[in-house]
């Protein structure tokens, strides 16, 4: 869910530029050039400046105007034409709805993407039509309040799925615009807001549960009291930023109150029998948090959270399972020593190279809680849903059924979907259904699903309906073709099943069976290999020369003659 180092060099770097843009006055810049003309008339103006400037601190510069206006000479007929250029040549910039990459004005869709800069994403949803604007569709004006209004009356009454919806989690956004803007910003909720109303799933055909804010007494439970403090104090402050890429405002930690709070009821509803399962569309995402700390966009840890609360309603063994692109360091810190929580992510790694670093497959637990840490970390972007499907059932499936959960949870990252730009990676919203439809098996179908990332509207909204659809109890479809994984997804699902099988019996055949199949790969790709080097090699008759490739010819068949 959090950006790598090149999101937050961007991020950083746009800081720095907009607040330099915004101190600079018009009135500010020609003096700036007066001054500039008058010192080459007068030599004792850059030393006064120099004393003047050790007086003044930057901002004190732009403020007063006319400090440095020694000079007194007429300079009325000075036209700044450099400054008439530059504006006239100013190139002008949008920013994307859907993936927010920036493009230029003279082109109408984006050049990641292909979103029409018009795109009524965000009250059509993932129905919008990405190239052009939509005037056949009938805007959804109430695809936000219209969440937090349904109540489980009327045709909702019978569902069996609950929905965790407040809209003051919108509330929590960057204060400095900026371009590009944050990817972690409120339209991620609308678009799937917008999705789900048009698709007639919510309102329609779930339920909402009342939201609530956690208190600080269960906060406790997986974060320090220190970390706690550092959220709230957020409140006095119109903005303010725990790391480059991980920013507040002031109703930055109500919100983070509402998605641990919402989380929480919605883990002990299902445990409990009120709800077969859920889906809780929150903000900010939680699993970069960990014990004391905040960090890539996340605040509180809302999957933890769910886990404790959970156990508490009288579930005894939790699994939480994450596939954001991303590590979730925060949720394994939290439960890396606790046998009663299994942890199992699969995540871009690249070696330790890709944000935030953690997450190795030597990573399995400590103090006891050895092999409750399954990580499965892939070497390259552009992981599909074939890798996604395969890790699942040799790895996934089988330790969750050796542990046989009570309860569920998934940390669900949408930004290992097709067409983010931070995850780069290739799992369609096909590829989430059958993941769903997988885990439903588990635990009697108690299952609780947590948004965390995921930064391509079109993606998140389409992916998250078709996780939703299969809570209802959809099918999802013929299953996926040519599961096959590549080269390199399954030399990392050897890699964990090498080391998880010390821990989990049950993978030990399932690690002699692919290991075996990948000798075989391997020894027949080596003989084709040999086979094609051979074909390439010069004949030996042509070594021979002519005369001595014809005698052995004429030999060899006179002595079959012979006989």
């Amino acid at each position: 869910m959090g950006s790598g180092a090149l999101e937050t060099n961007r991020l950083t770097n746009g800081e720095a530029e907009n607040s330099l843009h915004k101190q600079v006055s018009p009135a500010a810049l020609d003096n700036s050039l007066s001054d500039a003309s008058n010192a080459v008339t007068d030599p004792d103006v850059p030393a006064k400046r120099a004393r003047l400037q050790k007086e003044l601190t930057f901002q004190d510069m732009y403020q007063n105007d006319g400090v440095f206006d020694e000079d007194e000479e007429d300079d009325s007929d000075w036209e700044p034409f450099q400054l008439h250029k530059c504006v006239e040549f100013e190139i002008k910039k949008w920013c994307c709805r859907n993936c927010t990459m920036t493009n230029l004005d003279c082109n109408d869709c984006c050049y990641i993407c292909g979103e029409h800069r018009e795109s009524k994403i965000l009250s059509h949803g993932f129905f919008a039509s990405p190239l052009a604007q939509d005037e056949d569709l009938i805007e959804v004006h109430g695809d936000v309040k219209g969440l937090k209004d349904v109540g489980s009356q009327e045709s909702v009454a019978n569902s069996s799925t609950a929905i965790g919806f407040d809209e003051r989690m919108l509330l929590h956004a960057e204060v400095e615009k900026k371009s590009p803007p944050h990817p972690e910003r409120p339209d991620r909720l609308q678009a799937i807001a917008a999705s789900l109303a048009r698709a007639g799933i919510f309102p329609g055909k779930c339920y909402s549960i009342p939201s609530r804010e956690i208190t600080p007494e269960e906060l406790v439970t997986v974060h320090s009291l220190e970390h706690i403090e550092s959220v709230e104090v957020t409140t006095e402050s119109l903005s303010s930023y725990f790391t480059p890429d991980t920013y507040a405002n002031q109703h930055s930690a109500l919100a983070a109150r509402l998605a641990a709070g919402l989380c929480a009821d919605l883990a002990s509803a299902i445990v409990s029998g009120r709800a077969k399962n859920g889906f809780a569309l929150v903000r900010p995402p939680g699993h970069h948090a960990g014990v004391r700390q905040a960090m890539g966009f996340c605040l509180h840890n809302n999957a933890a959270v769910a886990a404790l609360a959970a156990q508490a309603a009288g579930a005894r063994k939790v699994l939480i399972l994450d596939w954001d692109v991303h590590h979730g360091n925060g949720t394994q810190e939290i439960f890396e020593q606790n046998k009663s929580v299994l942890y199992i992510s699969l995540h871009r790694h690249e070696g330790g190279k890709f944000y935030p670093g953690t997450g190795a497959a030597e990573e399995v637990g400590s103090m006891g809680a050895e092999g409750y840490c399954v990580n499965i970390p892939w070497s390259r972007g552009g992981v599909g849903d074939n890798d996604y499907n395969f890790a699942f059932q040799h790895v996934v499936l089988p330790i969750a059924s050796e542990f046989n959960p009570d309860f569920t949870i998934v940390s669900a990252g949408f930004d290992a979907a097709r067409g983010d730009p931070l995850g780069c990676c290739d799992i369609t919203p096909s590829g989430y259904a059958h993941m769903t439809h997988m885990l439903n098996g588990l635990s009697g179908g108690k299952l609780l699903v947590i948004l965390e990332g995921g930064y391509n509207l079109r993606s998140i909204s389409s992916s998250a309906t078709a996780v939703i659809k299969v809570l209802l109890g959809e099918n999802p479809g013929c299953e996926l073709e040519n599961s096959f994984p590549s080269k390199a997804g399954l030399v990392t699902v050897l890699e964990v099943l090498k080391i998880q099988m010390k821990f989990w019996p049950s993978l030990s055949p399932i690690f002699v069976n692919l290991e075996s199949q990948w000798r075989m790969y391997c020894f027949e790709k080596k003989r084709k290999q040999i086979k094609k080097r051979r074909r390439l090699l010069v004949p030996m008759w042509w070594r021979w020369g002519r005369k001595s490739s014809l005698f052995y010819f004429m030999n060899g068949h006179l002595h079959e003659k012979s006989k």
